[in-house]
């Protein structure tokens, strides 16, 4: 039996599989085409769907029969839930997942990083190689439980469908933010962006924030316990590409905020940036001053075809730079996207930052447990930086990592990114030749 780490691929034999996840745990699969996305609700298994054309939930064990999948099936993504959606993937036993053939020998076993806030993960998927198929780890973490995995991937789920209950508890009842949204709409169709729209996770953690300064009547980046925005967005269930924030104090209502933002160019930049689509913001008077605390928000959710957008951007302006210096460029590979997503992901959950994961592996050690076959393995890791141009352009200036950018050796590239942790972003270019 092979041991997966995240990102670690193998060949599966011929024949049906059982999955299972020991523990207090439920079980899902998706049923997706080349492009990730299920055709329809028929795609979804779970408890209360437990079967699709080649895939059956029993008993918490999945049988997957890769020739049964319906015409058009790529990919079969299994996910892992708490069995009490209230309860978070932290607070249970880091959930293991066993293939096996059925009736047959044990094949391979997988356990990821143990999980922060997530309230489930992308355990592993089952995927088309020619004509057989693989299997390759993943263990990339949601926070908006089942729903929140299921919509992501083409699941029209409705908001009061007993079937995936949502983990996340209600929210309190903000008072509404008067005008800002127009104003702030209004701004962007000027410089030709895009309208956002308010979100209710943003403005729970826009709230605490504003209070927390006017409680202590000072701005602050941090909040009293010392999180950072990103951790605060998290922590509310916000899974994030990009994110920002604006922290003021003095004017008296949204019309003066925003003008306040608009007058500085960095802020009118980002209260303008196209990326972002969410948006929220808070103010709450010092309880000494009556100075008003002002905080907001702007993100864009992350999704699987935005993360994959991301690291098309990235090798894409990597090869701009080759083709400057006259090399050939880079060809994405899934193999090194997959180890260097791995560890974006890795350097968030254990919250460290460095080539060296804890448990001693190298960047070569995880580019070979992924399936990689280059001779010569290289890596650029990045921390902080908010876009796929400013994180290429640190790169640049920087003169190892400009190197390994600029190796003629090099022929092959895969590029990770997660959001969260003190940072905020992670990247990591996986370079293979």
């Amino acid at each position: 039996m092979i041991e997966l780490v995240p990102g670690g691929n193998l060949l599966l034999p011929d024949g049906p599989l059982a999955l299972r996840v020991p523990g207090p745990f439920d079980v899902s699969a998706l049923v997706t085409d080349a492009g990730k996305t299920v055709r329809g609700d028929a795609d979804f298994v779970f408890y209360n769907q437990p079967s699709a054309p080649g895939v059956r939930l029993r008993g918490g064990e999945l049988t997957v029969r890769p020739p049964a999948l319906r015409a058009g099936a790529e990919r079969v993504t299994v996910v892992v839930s708490p069995a009490d959606p209230s309860v978070r993937l932290a607070a249970l036993p880091p959930p293991t997942l066993h293939v096996q053939q059925v009736g047959g020998r044990d094949v391979a076993r997988f356990t990821p990083p143990r999980p922060q806030r997530e309230t489930a993960l992308l355990l592993a998927e089952l995927y088309r190689r020619g004509t057989g198929w693989k299997l390759r780890a993943l263990g990339q973490g949601y926070a908006e439980g089942l729903a929140g995995v299921a919509r992501d991937f083409g699941v029209e789920v409705a908001q009061d469908a007993p079937a995936v209950p949502s983990p996340v508890p209600p929210r309190p009842s903000l008072p509404p933010p008067d005008g800002f949204l127009a104003l702030v709409n209004s701004a962007r169709a000027g410089a030709g962006s895009p309208s956002v729209s308010l979100d209710a996770r943003l403005a729970t953690a826009a709230h605490a924030h504003a209070a927390g300064m006017a409680a202590r009547e000072a701005l602050s980046a941090e909040s009293a316990d010392g999180t950072s925005v990103h951790q605060r967005i998290t922590a509310g269930g916000y899974a994030y590409l990009a994110v920002a924030e604006h922290l003021v104090s003095g004017p008296r209502t949204p019309a003066d905020f925003v003008a306040y933002c608009l007058f500085d160019g960095r802020s009118r930049r980002t209260l303008c940036a196209p990326e972002f689509v969410h948006t929220a913001v808070a103010y709450v008077p010092g309880p000494r001053s009556g100075t008003m605390y002002w905080t907001a928000l702007w993100a864009r959710p992350f999704t699987p075809a935005g993360l994959a957008r991301t690291s098309d951007e990235v090798i894409a302006l990597t090869n701009a730079e080759r083709a400057a210096a006259g090399l050939p460029p880079l060809a994405a590979d899934p193999v090194l996207t997959a180890a260097a997503q791995a560890h974006c992901d890795d350097m968030v959950a254990r919250g460290f930052y460095a080539h060296t994961s804890p448990d001693g592996r190298e960047p070569w050690d995880r580019a070979a447990a992924a399936g990689s076959r280059h001779r010569t393995v290289g890596e650029n890791i990045a921390c902080g930086q908010r876009t796929p141009a400013e994180v290429v352009r640190g790169w640049m200036d920087s003169p190892g990592h400009r190197a390994n950018i600029l190796k003629p050796a090099f022929t092959h590239l895969g590029v990770g990114f997660a959001g969260g942790g003190r940072a905020g972003t992670y990247w990591t270019q996986l370079f293979g030749g």
